[in-house]
């Protein structure tokens, strides 16, 4: 533990020597986040670990020894099943904990929220548990949200176009691996015969995401829907979040080969009349939301805004009822760390507003 201030909460990171732990730390001290005592823990494996936080040396615990007691806010970045184990012994500990994993997402008493859409809903947190969403929820909602509120959504389709980062460093490493190899073997190659180059067997996407896109994210779905359970946390999250429990959703996610942020190619019908001009008008001054005339993941890496932009009229729906439009946001920044962080604060604005 390491004082930080005088006043604010005391804030626990777990699994901060990761990549989107990295990126959590990162955003805590740009967006001056209210810090007493500050903490980070790992696995054992990066225990021992220091840190450098705003000139202050923080030796990263090992969770499974750690004293769990005196921490007000813990932002988990850690995967599911370590969420599942240790979400609610830092909980019952004192804790209230926003989680970054699927484990707690569609629990009926866990909160998912994006911090655009319906910060409310953490007026009221009965397990001290808060489900942050996934990438590609996070990055519509901004947009979908103000739509919703203004011309009713009613059906939505989306095809992901999602960086290598979503699937870790591991991810990351095979693309730059097979990046290097079609490099070493003449990539131009590539232009005129795709088996010209003999790339390494694929090691965490399904198959070689060099220079090719792979339309399966996730693992199959035992529900005979033959979907991932990537394309239905989509759907899932955003009737949840949206409060739409009925909303008519589909999602393809698709695998690309660059590094940083997910691109979207969403398809919106709703119940009342909307023009692209409309849609502008409204989502200019949307919080989280920029306009781009050609949004890229290129333009949106590093960045806090979903940008959106190519809106125009969806020619597959009667009358004026449906947009075309696409999305491109961060995935590492509001796709995981940044919301998980615009969460805590406001839940350090809502439940401890006397130590601000």
């Amino acid at each position: 533990m390491v004082r930080i201030g005088d006043r604010g909460v005391n804030v626990a990171v777990l699994g901060a020597t990761g990549q989107v732990g990295m990126v959590m730390r990162r955003v805590l001290d740009e967006r001056n986040f209210p810090i007493k005592d500050l903490r980070f823990m790992a696995s054992a494996h990066s225990a021992g670990k220091v840190l450098s936080w705003r000139g202050r040396d923080i030796e990263v615990e090992d969770v499974e020894r750690a004293d769990l007691s005196g921490i007000d806010i813990a932002i988990f970045s850690a995967g599911g099943g370590t969420s599942k184990i240790w979400a609610p012994r830092f909980a019952k500990a004192g804790a209230y904990v926003v989680d970054n994993s699927s484990q707690w997402r569609m629990h009926d008493d866990v909160p998912l929220v994006v911090a655009e859409a319906n910060p409310d809903d953490l007026d009221n947190i009965p397990t001290r548990i808060i489900a942050n969403p996934n990438c590609t929820t996070m990055a519509c909602i901004p947009v979908l949200k103000p739509l919703d509120v203004a011309f009713g959504l009613k059906r939505l389709i989306v095809s992901s176009y999602q960086a290598v980062s979503g699937a870790g460093r591991a991810g990351v490493e095979q693309l730059m691996n097979e990046a290097k190899v079609a490099v070493e073997q003449g990539a131009d190659k590539l232009a005129f015969d795709g088996s010209a180059v003999d790339f390494p067997k694929p090691t965490k996407v399904v198959r070689t995401i060099a220079f090719d896109v792979v339309p399966f994210i996730g693992a199959i779905v035992d529900d005979g829907s033959e979907e991932t359970d990537e394309e239905q946390k989509l759907r899932n999250e955003s009737r949840k979040i949206l409060h739409l429990p009925h909303l008519a959703a589909s999602c393809t996610c698709v695998r690309v080969g660059i590094f940083t942020a997910h691109g979207m190619s969403v398809n919106a019908e709703f119940t009342r009349e909307v023009t692209p001009d409309m849609a502008r008008e409204l989502l200019r001054d949307a919080p989280g939301v920029e306009l781009s005339d050609i949004p890229t993941p290129l333009e949106a890496a590093g960045k806090d805004p979903s940008f959106v932009g190519r809106i125009r009229q969806d020619q597959a729906v009667d009358g004026n009822h449906g947009l075309s439009f696409f999305i491109a946001n961060d995935n590492l920044r509001k796709g995981a760390a940044l919301n998980a962080v615009e969460l805590a604060e406001i839940v350090a604005r809502k439940h401890f507003a006397d130590r601000l």
